[in-house]
């Protein structure tokens, strides 16, 4: 475990980006041979606006870097934070807690308030608009929620306790974890039930991405779904029921064009519809 850490302490940016295009490479070829769903789609025409998307994530996450081995350092250093405040805590434990918990702020309650919160919401939007949910979706965040996020794990940071090895592996595991949850492939019901008593599975978030709430404000996390069933937001729907986007943007088009989904969180905030889940 410690050996593991090291390594991510002094991760090479290569390597962060192998992890990244590794997981899409991977992920865009299962679905060609497990698709959940048969998009009727040009795959690169729709991965494009979702890419240029993750660009931005990674160039403002790279610019603000400095904040995050700054805070890091300084918990490590002063021994601030839940996880060094636990006495004789085995180091695998300390690993675990401060991954799990970092899922907690940084994923999950991060996720929740940007959709109970408006303005949040509209610049959330960006990422439900998508109306073929696949791998590339993982990383469609308007820049204004890229900034959002990095908030929120900078202060799961500061209020962890986490140093900067164990940060680079939550955002590691984070990163595969959201690119496997999206991708649009079919495991057997059976294997991603079982999977979603402990993390987040594939059909488990697509439920998250029904067009319509209450679905839509359920299932928000990342890594772990245990916050889900904890805090009593899991929901389930059967994956053949479920429609990708958003009722009150439903224009599948403008939902694909970068120039829109950049001015998409300063359109009219309207009110999405609830359906009764048991229809």
């Amino acid at each position: 475990m410690e050996s593991i850490i090291h390594y991510f302490e002094t991760i090479p940016s290569l390597h962060r980006s192998l992890i990244l295009v590794g997981g899409l490479t991977i992920f865009w070829l299962l679905e060609g041979t497990l698709p959940l769903f048969n998009f009727k789609y040009k795959k690169w025409n729709h991965a494009i606006p979702n890419l240029f998307f993750t660009l931005t994530t990674i160039v403002i996450n790279f610019g603000l870097a400095f904040l995050l081995i700054a805070t890091a350092d300084w918990v490590k250093d002063t021994k601030f934070g839940i996880i060094n405040w636990i006495p004789s805590l085995p180091f695998w434990a300390y690993v675990f807690l401060g991954v799990l918990l970092l899922d907690f702020i940084g994923a999950y309650f991060a996720h929740y308030v940007e959709h109970k919160v408006k303005p949040l919401w509209m610049v959330h939007l960006v990422h439900h608009t998508d109306h073929n949910v696949d791998t590339t979706t993982a990383n469609r965040h308007h820049p204004l929620e890229s900034v959002i996020r990095f908030a929120f794990t900078l202060f799961g940071v500061l209020i962890v306790g986490t140093p900067i090895g164990v940060v680079m592996l939550y955002q590691s595991l984070s990163l595969v974890a959201t690119q496997f949850s999206h991708a649009n492939i079919k495991l057997p019901k059976k294997v991603d039930k079982a999977m979603s008593y402990v993390l987040v599975s594939p059909d488990m978030h697509k439920v998250h991405h029904h067009y319509k709430l209450p679905y839509t404000d359920s299932n928000y996390g990342n890594i772990f779904s245990i916050w889900d069933r904890l805090f009593g937001t899991f929901t389930a729907l059967d994956r053949a029921s479920i429609v990708y986007g958003v009722d009150t943007f439903p224009d599948e088009e403008a939902n694909g064009k970068i120039g829109v989904l950049l001015k998409q969180p300063f359109n009219k905030y309207r009110k999405p519809t609830t359906i009764n889940p048991s229809e």
